[in-house]
């Protein structure tokens, strides 16, 4: 049984299901262009990697106040200066760096490998200020200054939105950039409410770009991973929605 949602379900922007959602979509959009490709191109799915820190910069323990005071009281009388300089400590715990992983498709042409499109779909990582931010954009930059198109898929709410030019208040966001038209790009906003835009993911100018119905995809791989029995459509969603989202959204779960 598919998602009630006609566009994206904000169930799965959870950081619960988002990292297994981002993983099968990836997979799945690979395996649909394969047949439109072969034999000229294929999709090769890659990674990037990156040393980023948690979101909790810094986790504070506070002593024992029952240890301290002990000690304080079987410890003889010493002057002022003596009392800060032996002080109890605060426990603290470091924000040591987590390896992130992120995977991204890019369509190759089979007789020489180049890169003819990147097609991205963006993590919380990616849109947070942090290490991820900063590998994005870097490789963002790169591909937008050279000769391989740009499919950048968003579809998290939260956060700050990648860099487009434009101010769009729309909750999701679909670019794609072709090299032969930059600096001009497409860009498709869309909100919770709106179905998700079937779009052409650019090749080569003389060949035909296939069509990615990206609903349908999103659909396959609902039904495929259960989201259906797995997702409490009861819990509050997560990042929470306007009070005008949230009424449509419980109006369309009734």
């Amino acid at each position: 049984m598919p998602s009630s949602f006609p566009g994206m379900d904000p169930y799965l922007e959870s950081p619960e299901f988002w990292p297994e959602v981002h993983s099968r979509l990836i997979v799945a959009i690979a395996d649909t262009l394969a047949p439109s490709l072969h034999p000229k191109y294929y999709a090769a799915i890659e990674k990037r990697t990156y040393l980023d820190t948690p979101e909790d910069s810094i986790l504070v323990s506070i002593p024992d106040v029952s240890v301290a005071k002990k000690s304080s009281q079987s410890k003889p009388a010493i002057d002022r200066q003596a009392t800060a300089t032996l002080s109890q400590p605060e426990v603290v715990t470091l924000p040591l760096p987590e390896k992130v992983t992120e995977r991204y498709i890019e369509i190759r042409e089979t007789e020489t490998a180049s890169v003819i499109v990147a097609i991205e779909i963006l993590s919380p990582k990616n849109k947070r200020t942090g290490e991820g931010r900063t590998a994005y954009l870097t490789k963002r930059q790169r591909v937008l200054a050279s000769q391989t198109h740009l499919v950048e898929i968003d579809l998290l709410r939260g956060q700050t939105p990648m860099p487009i030019g434009v101010r769009l208040q729309t909750d999701y966001r679909l670019l794609i950039s072709r090299s032969n038209t930059r600096p001009k790009a497409e860009l498709y906003g869309f909100n919770l409410q709106d179905p998700i835009p079937t779009f052409a993911v650019p090749l080569k100018a003389e060949d035909e770009a296939p069509t990615l119905d990206f609903k349908s995809i999103l659909n396959e791989i609902y039904e495929r991973a259960g989201y259906g029995f797995r997702i409490d459509y009861q819990s509050p969603i997560k990042p929470a929605l306007s009070p005008e989202n949230q009424q449509w959204v419980d109006s369309l779960l009734k």
